[in-house]
């Protein structure tokens, strides 16, 4: 049976309409996405096996373009569909902080830096850089493979600070292994990184750690 058959209130759209996105499962909110279905299979039905080979909506979404692409209803137009969403979310997300207080706004922060750092393969240690009202001035990627004391260069960390004429900042970094606890190198780098920029009076506001589909924020567990 077609989708426009089945009734209002089982229909994806419809019911994003009339009871918002949040209450739509993984294989409903692909299926708008995709539109339309393919032959013999409704947009839900190839949703759902979209979502099995792939193992998670996370895993499709990060899904390199070969692989993508490969899958039966998928392609290159679809593709570039939803990398266009993608950047479309982490550019909202980052309209946000440029406009609001990244310290206060945590949800969004911790929002931001997850869709910036959870893909990666191995670490990269990353820099948001506020305003003294706390807005974004930038995010950028410092550091890429081991964090420790060796890799991460406090120096360069305050030169960079420096530059963008912030009043304060918030690390993170992402462990590729998808558990956010920090180690104790994570949260020694950390102090150092601290007592560094104190010297020029910029304040580090947290370290949040992003794991897969969490994130632990140092100041939260009382480690800044």
């Amino acid at each position: 049976m077609a989708i426009k058959d089945w009734p209002a209130d089982q229909r994806p759209r419809e019911k994003l309409l009339q009871q918002g996105a949040g209450i739509l499962s993984d294989a409903e909110l692909l299926a708008i996405f995709l539109r339309t279905g393919v032959t013999g299979y409704s947009a839900v039905e190839l949703a759902r096996q979209l979502l099995t080979h792939f193992g998670s909506l996370r895993s499709l979404l990060e899904a390199d373009q070969n692989d993508f692409c490969q899958q039966y209803g998928l392609g290159p137009a679809k593709f570039s569909q939803l990398q266009a969403v993608l950047e479309m979310s982490r550019r909202h997300l980052e309209s946000i902080l440029s406009r609001g207080d990244a310290l206060s706004d945590a949800a969004t922060t911790k929002a931001y830096l997850q869709q910036q750092l959870r893909a990666y393969q191995h670490e990269v240690f990353a820099c948001l850089f506020l305003d003294n009202k706390h807005r974004m001035i930038a995010f950028e990627e410092l550091f890429r493979g081991t964090i420790d004391g060796a890799s991460v260069y406090p120096r360069e960390v305050v030169k960079q600070a420096l530059a963008h004429n912030a009043a304060a900042v918030i690390f993170s970094h992402n462990h590729p292994s998808g558990i956010a606890e920090p180690s104790q190198a994570d949260i020694a780098i950390t102090k150092r990184l601290k007592s560094a920029l104190e010297l020029v009076d910029i304040r580090v506001l947290d370290h949040i750690i992003v794991g897969d589909g969490q994130t632990v924020s140092l100041a939260e567990i009382g480690q800044l």
